[in-house]
């Protein structure tokens, strides 16, 4: 489920020098950059801290100068509705969205508790590493680093599997793969694709081997799953470019590769989308 905001705490939380003007007197200014297709994001300009409602829901609030970044999940509905408001207005913009072209993805030689665990030991510890991640995830660092643009975070790396492809893991079918996966020799330094700040770093997790979380703002977070080494630890603060850790193979894994992952709000989205899009500015 989404994390919401909601929208008359937020509003009652503004400053009174906000509330001053003309009650809804004008709409706020609105501008909006983005790839409007499953798996894809907008980022936006507006009023700083004016309220952010995606399709009915307030989920995040303008930056102190007014960025905002919204994501569409993989399997995000033909339309979604974007709306500013302010105590003095409000603008709505509503967004086509082009279905996403996905692969099927087949794995096969998988060791079955790397498919379907059944031990009740570790399934206690799946529990426990769900927690952590959780919490990771839900990391909201008030910065920017999403107005950088991205860049990869591995260089002369093959493409081995596009983001969204239906995943069949020994003949059984599995949740998309949320991924873009990047093949490369184990120890190949991960740069951070844009600025952020380390909200997770563990290693030996049962499906991810080394996992790196990175907040870059308005709840977006980018991960790095099959790390052999990380060099960094949660709190981090990384500038676009930045080496943080080294591939592997580590988790559940086939060969030596990075799986490359970006979450906004719990809405799975392509990272490679972001790619060269940036820096934004206004």
């Amino acid at each position: 489920m989404a994390r919401g905001l909601n929208r008359r705490a937020v509003l009652a939380a503004l400053p009174l020098s906000a509330l001053s003007g003309k009650a809804f007197a004008a709409a706020p200014g609105l501008t909006l950059s983005g790839k409007y297709v499953q798996g894809g994001y907008v980022v936006g300009r507006t009023t700083p801290r004016a309220v952010i409602d995606v399709d009915g829901k307030v989920l995040t609030t303008a930056s102190a100068n007014g960025w905002f970044f919204v994501g569409f999940d993989r399997d995000a509905p033909p339309t979604s509705v974007l709306t500013v408001t302010t105590p003095e207005g409000s603008a709505s913009h509503q967004a086509t969205i082009t279905p996403g072209d996905f692969d099927i993805q087949r794995i096969n030689g998988l060791p079955p508790e790397q498919v379907s665990p059944t031990d009740p030991i570790l399934l206690q510890r799946l529990l426990a590493e769900g927690a952590r991640k959780q919490a990771g995830f839900a990391s909201l660092a008030d910065i920017e680093g999403f107005r950088d643009g991205f860049i990869l975070p591995v260089t002369g790396a093959r493409r081995s599997a596009r983001f969204g492809g239906q995943r069949i893991l020994n003949g059984e079918p599995k949740r998309p793969h949320f991924g873009v996966d990047l093949a490369t020799p184990v120890g190949t330094p991960v740069r951070s694709p844009a600025t952020g700040l380390v909200a997770f770093a563990e290693t030996g997790l049962h499906f991810e081997g080394g996992l790196v979380l990175i907040d870059h703002g308005q709840g977006l977070i980018t991960a790095y799953l099959h790390l052999s080494k990380i060099l960094v630890s949660p709190g981090t603060y990384l500038k676009q470019g930045q080496v943080f850790a080294q591939t592997g193979k580590e988790g559940r894994a086939t060969g030596p590769h990075l799986c490359w992952r970006m979450k906004w709000r719990d809405r799975n989205l392509d990272p490679s989308l972001l790619v060269g899009a940036g820096p934004f500015r206004g």
